[in-house]
């Protein structure tokens, strides 16, 4: 999946020149967290969210240094700091450059430089213009799309197949330790498992198949260093 098939466009922007209440306006207005800033021919320049807002002279939430960090601090370090917190115009509070994608590029890598960069939104630039913008909401939905809607239409032989399958896929099961048996639509997993957390992942496994409704845990848990088995939990049917 392409970045372009899920972003949002045309992007909401504002102007450099925009004073910041214009800015702080339009996302309240619009319900968003940050705007791209372009300049008159629609070319990228900056971004400013509502982090750039945090440490305000208005709102007496200036960061607030210690004489020791006070004296250590450049002037020059002192100085963006007031403009950052006394601004009024957007150019004066946003952040630039400003990391961006392309529309043709994938899905995960948008979401790679997300993680990479701790951002939350990617402006999309095509041609040195602004095309649209990725935020995590988008993410959100497509993902709500993506997931397959809960089915039963399955039978037991064939989800049981599946169920095998996926766990035959993963380097966490694919021992052959995990196993499976699928009756009346109940995922009944046995076998021994080394690691509490391939627990979650199994049943997890399980839950995404269609045609299971619930799941039974009966895995037994043996401490690899000491060899101590440990009883399945409570048996009961995990509803899915």
């Amino acid at each position: 999946m392409r970045v372009e098939t899920i972003m949002t466009s045309p992007a909401i922007t504002v102007t450099a020149s925009s004073s910041v209440a214009e800015a702080a306006k339009l996302m309240l207005d619009n319900r968003i967290s940050g705007l791209p800033v372009v300049d008159a021919n629609g070319t990228l320049v900056g971004i400013v969210s509502e982090g750039d807002f945090l440490r305000r002279s208005e709102l007496n939430t200036e960061r607030k240094r210690s004489w020791l960090l006070e004296w250590l601090a450049s002037p020059g370090k002192i100085a963006d700091d007031y403009v950052r917190t006394h601004g009024r115009r957007v150019e004066e509070v946003m952040t630039s450059p400003v990391s961006a994608i392309a529309p043709t590029a994938a899905i995960s890598e948008a979401v790679g430089l997300m993680e990479r960069r701790d951002i939350k939104r990617l402006p999309v630039v095509a041609d040195g213009r602004l095309v649209g913008i990725l935020a995590r909401s988008d993410l959100l939905r497509a993902l709500s799309q993506a997931l397959p809607p809960i089915s039963a239409s399955a039978g037991d032989a064939e989800a049981q197949a599946a169920i095998e399958a996926e766990l035959a896929r993963q380097s966490w099961s694919r021992n052959g330790f995990i196993h499976c048996h699928v009756a009346n639509g109940v995922a009944e997993l046995t076998g021994t498992i080394f690691d509490e957390r391939e627990r979650l992942a199994a049943k997890i496994a399980a839950e995404n198949v269609p045609g299971v409704t619930s799941v039974r845990d009966l895995l037994v848990w043996v401490d690899p260093y000491y060899g101590i088995a440990l009883p399945p939990p409570a048996a009961e049917a995990r509803q899915t």
